[in-house]
């Protein structure tokens, strides 16, 4: 696996508080990559190291295996949770303003503006004056201000935040567009169904320190507590031998009974079946998971 950003015990200190302790994490390449902690953890301050907004104490940042040099800014693309454009000024033109100090030509700037605002249904406001548009169509330029360059890497602060349903899936289709061209994504958020449907990794930051940090499919397999979910039909809710299986619930839709079964130790899946396939027709059965926002409240729940 080869590494886009890896960041090895970074700290900072601001006066009295210890924002971040020692945090390593691995950004894989061409992945999109959740950064999660509740308010406070230390997740911007974390984002503005990356940025070289805000110098670490300590630790190291690589870009590419190398470390990360001042110049290393116009390989990213940032989108801060506080946002601000100037609102007298027209759209048009400060998008190209903010594409300009991003390096590029007028007419390189133009083109693709227009054409991300083609895409993102605003080019009818290339003229109108910011504080004309709503919160969402004023966010929507900010993200293509943010992406217009092309950058290698993309960092979104809640980048979901204020959007209506269908403009929140027109940004995830992009992001998910984004990474499929090459580009690396590290977003942090609170909505953890859009980490589910975006996410190939995470990392967790509490108290400014790294709580977990990986793929999330291994994330969940080491979470997961043998718990199965099994759908069949019979004349009654079958009983379980309370040595080898815990009933959690069981409840009845139409036909059907529904039970949730956790194994004790010792068993597996086949002998959890084999004490179902004799007395009842099986209509689905599959292992119940934990879902990243349980994960979340396990670890900082009591820290909320």
């Amino acid at each position: 696996m080869i590494n886009k950003i890896q960041t090895i015990d970074v700290s900072k200190s601001f006066i009295g508080h210890k924002a971040l302790d020692k945090v390593s994490i691995d950004v894989p390449q061409q992945s999109v990559f959740g950064l999660l902690g509740p308010n406070g953890a230390g997740k911007t301050t974390f984002i503005r190291i990356i940025n070289m907004i805000t110098g670490l104490d300590s630790g190291k940042v690589l870009l590419d295996n190398k470390p990360m040099k001042k110049n290393d800014i116009s390989r990213i693309g940032y989108l801060p949770e506080e946002r601000g454009l100037y609102k007298k000024m027209k759209v048009g033109e400060q998008a190209i303003y903010l594409a300009r100090l991003k390096g590029l030509s007028k007419n390189d700037a133009i083109k693709r503006l227009k054409y991300l605002f083609g895409k993102f249904e605003i080019l009818s406001w290339w003229n109108k004056k910011v504080e004309e548009l709503s919160k969402g169509m004023q966010q929507k330029v900010q993200f293509i201000v943010t992406i217009v360059h092309q950058p290698e890497l993309l960092i979104f602060d809640e980048p979901f935040s204020g959007f209506d349903p269908i403009n929140v899936n027109l940004l995830k289709d992009e992001i998910l567009e984004l990474k499929n061209k090459g580009a690396t994504i590290i977003f942090s958020t609170h909505n953890m169904a859009s980490v589910e449907e975006l996410c190939d990794n995470i990392a967790l930051i509490n108290n400014g320190k790294t709580v977990l940090s990986g793929e999330i499919h291994n994330i969940k397999n080491r979470y997961k507590t043998n718990t199965y979910l099994v759908a069949y039909k019979n004349s009654k809710a079958l009983s379980l031998p309370e040595e080898a299986f815990d009933i959690i619930e069981t409840y009845q839709k139409h036909d059907t009974f529904v039970s949730r079964v956790r194994m004790r130790r010792g068993n597996n899946p086949n002998k959890l079946l084999e004490q179902i396939i004799p007395k009842a027709q099986i209509v689905s059965f599959h292992e119940i998971l934990p879902s990243v926002n349980d994960i979340f409240l396990r670890e900082v729940g009591g820290n909320l």
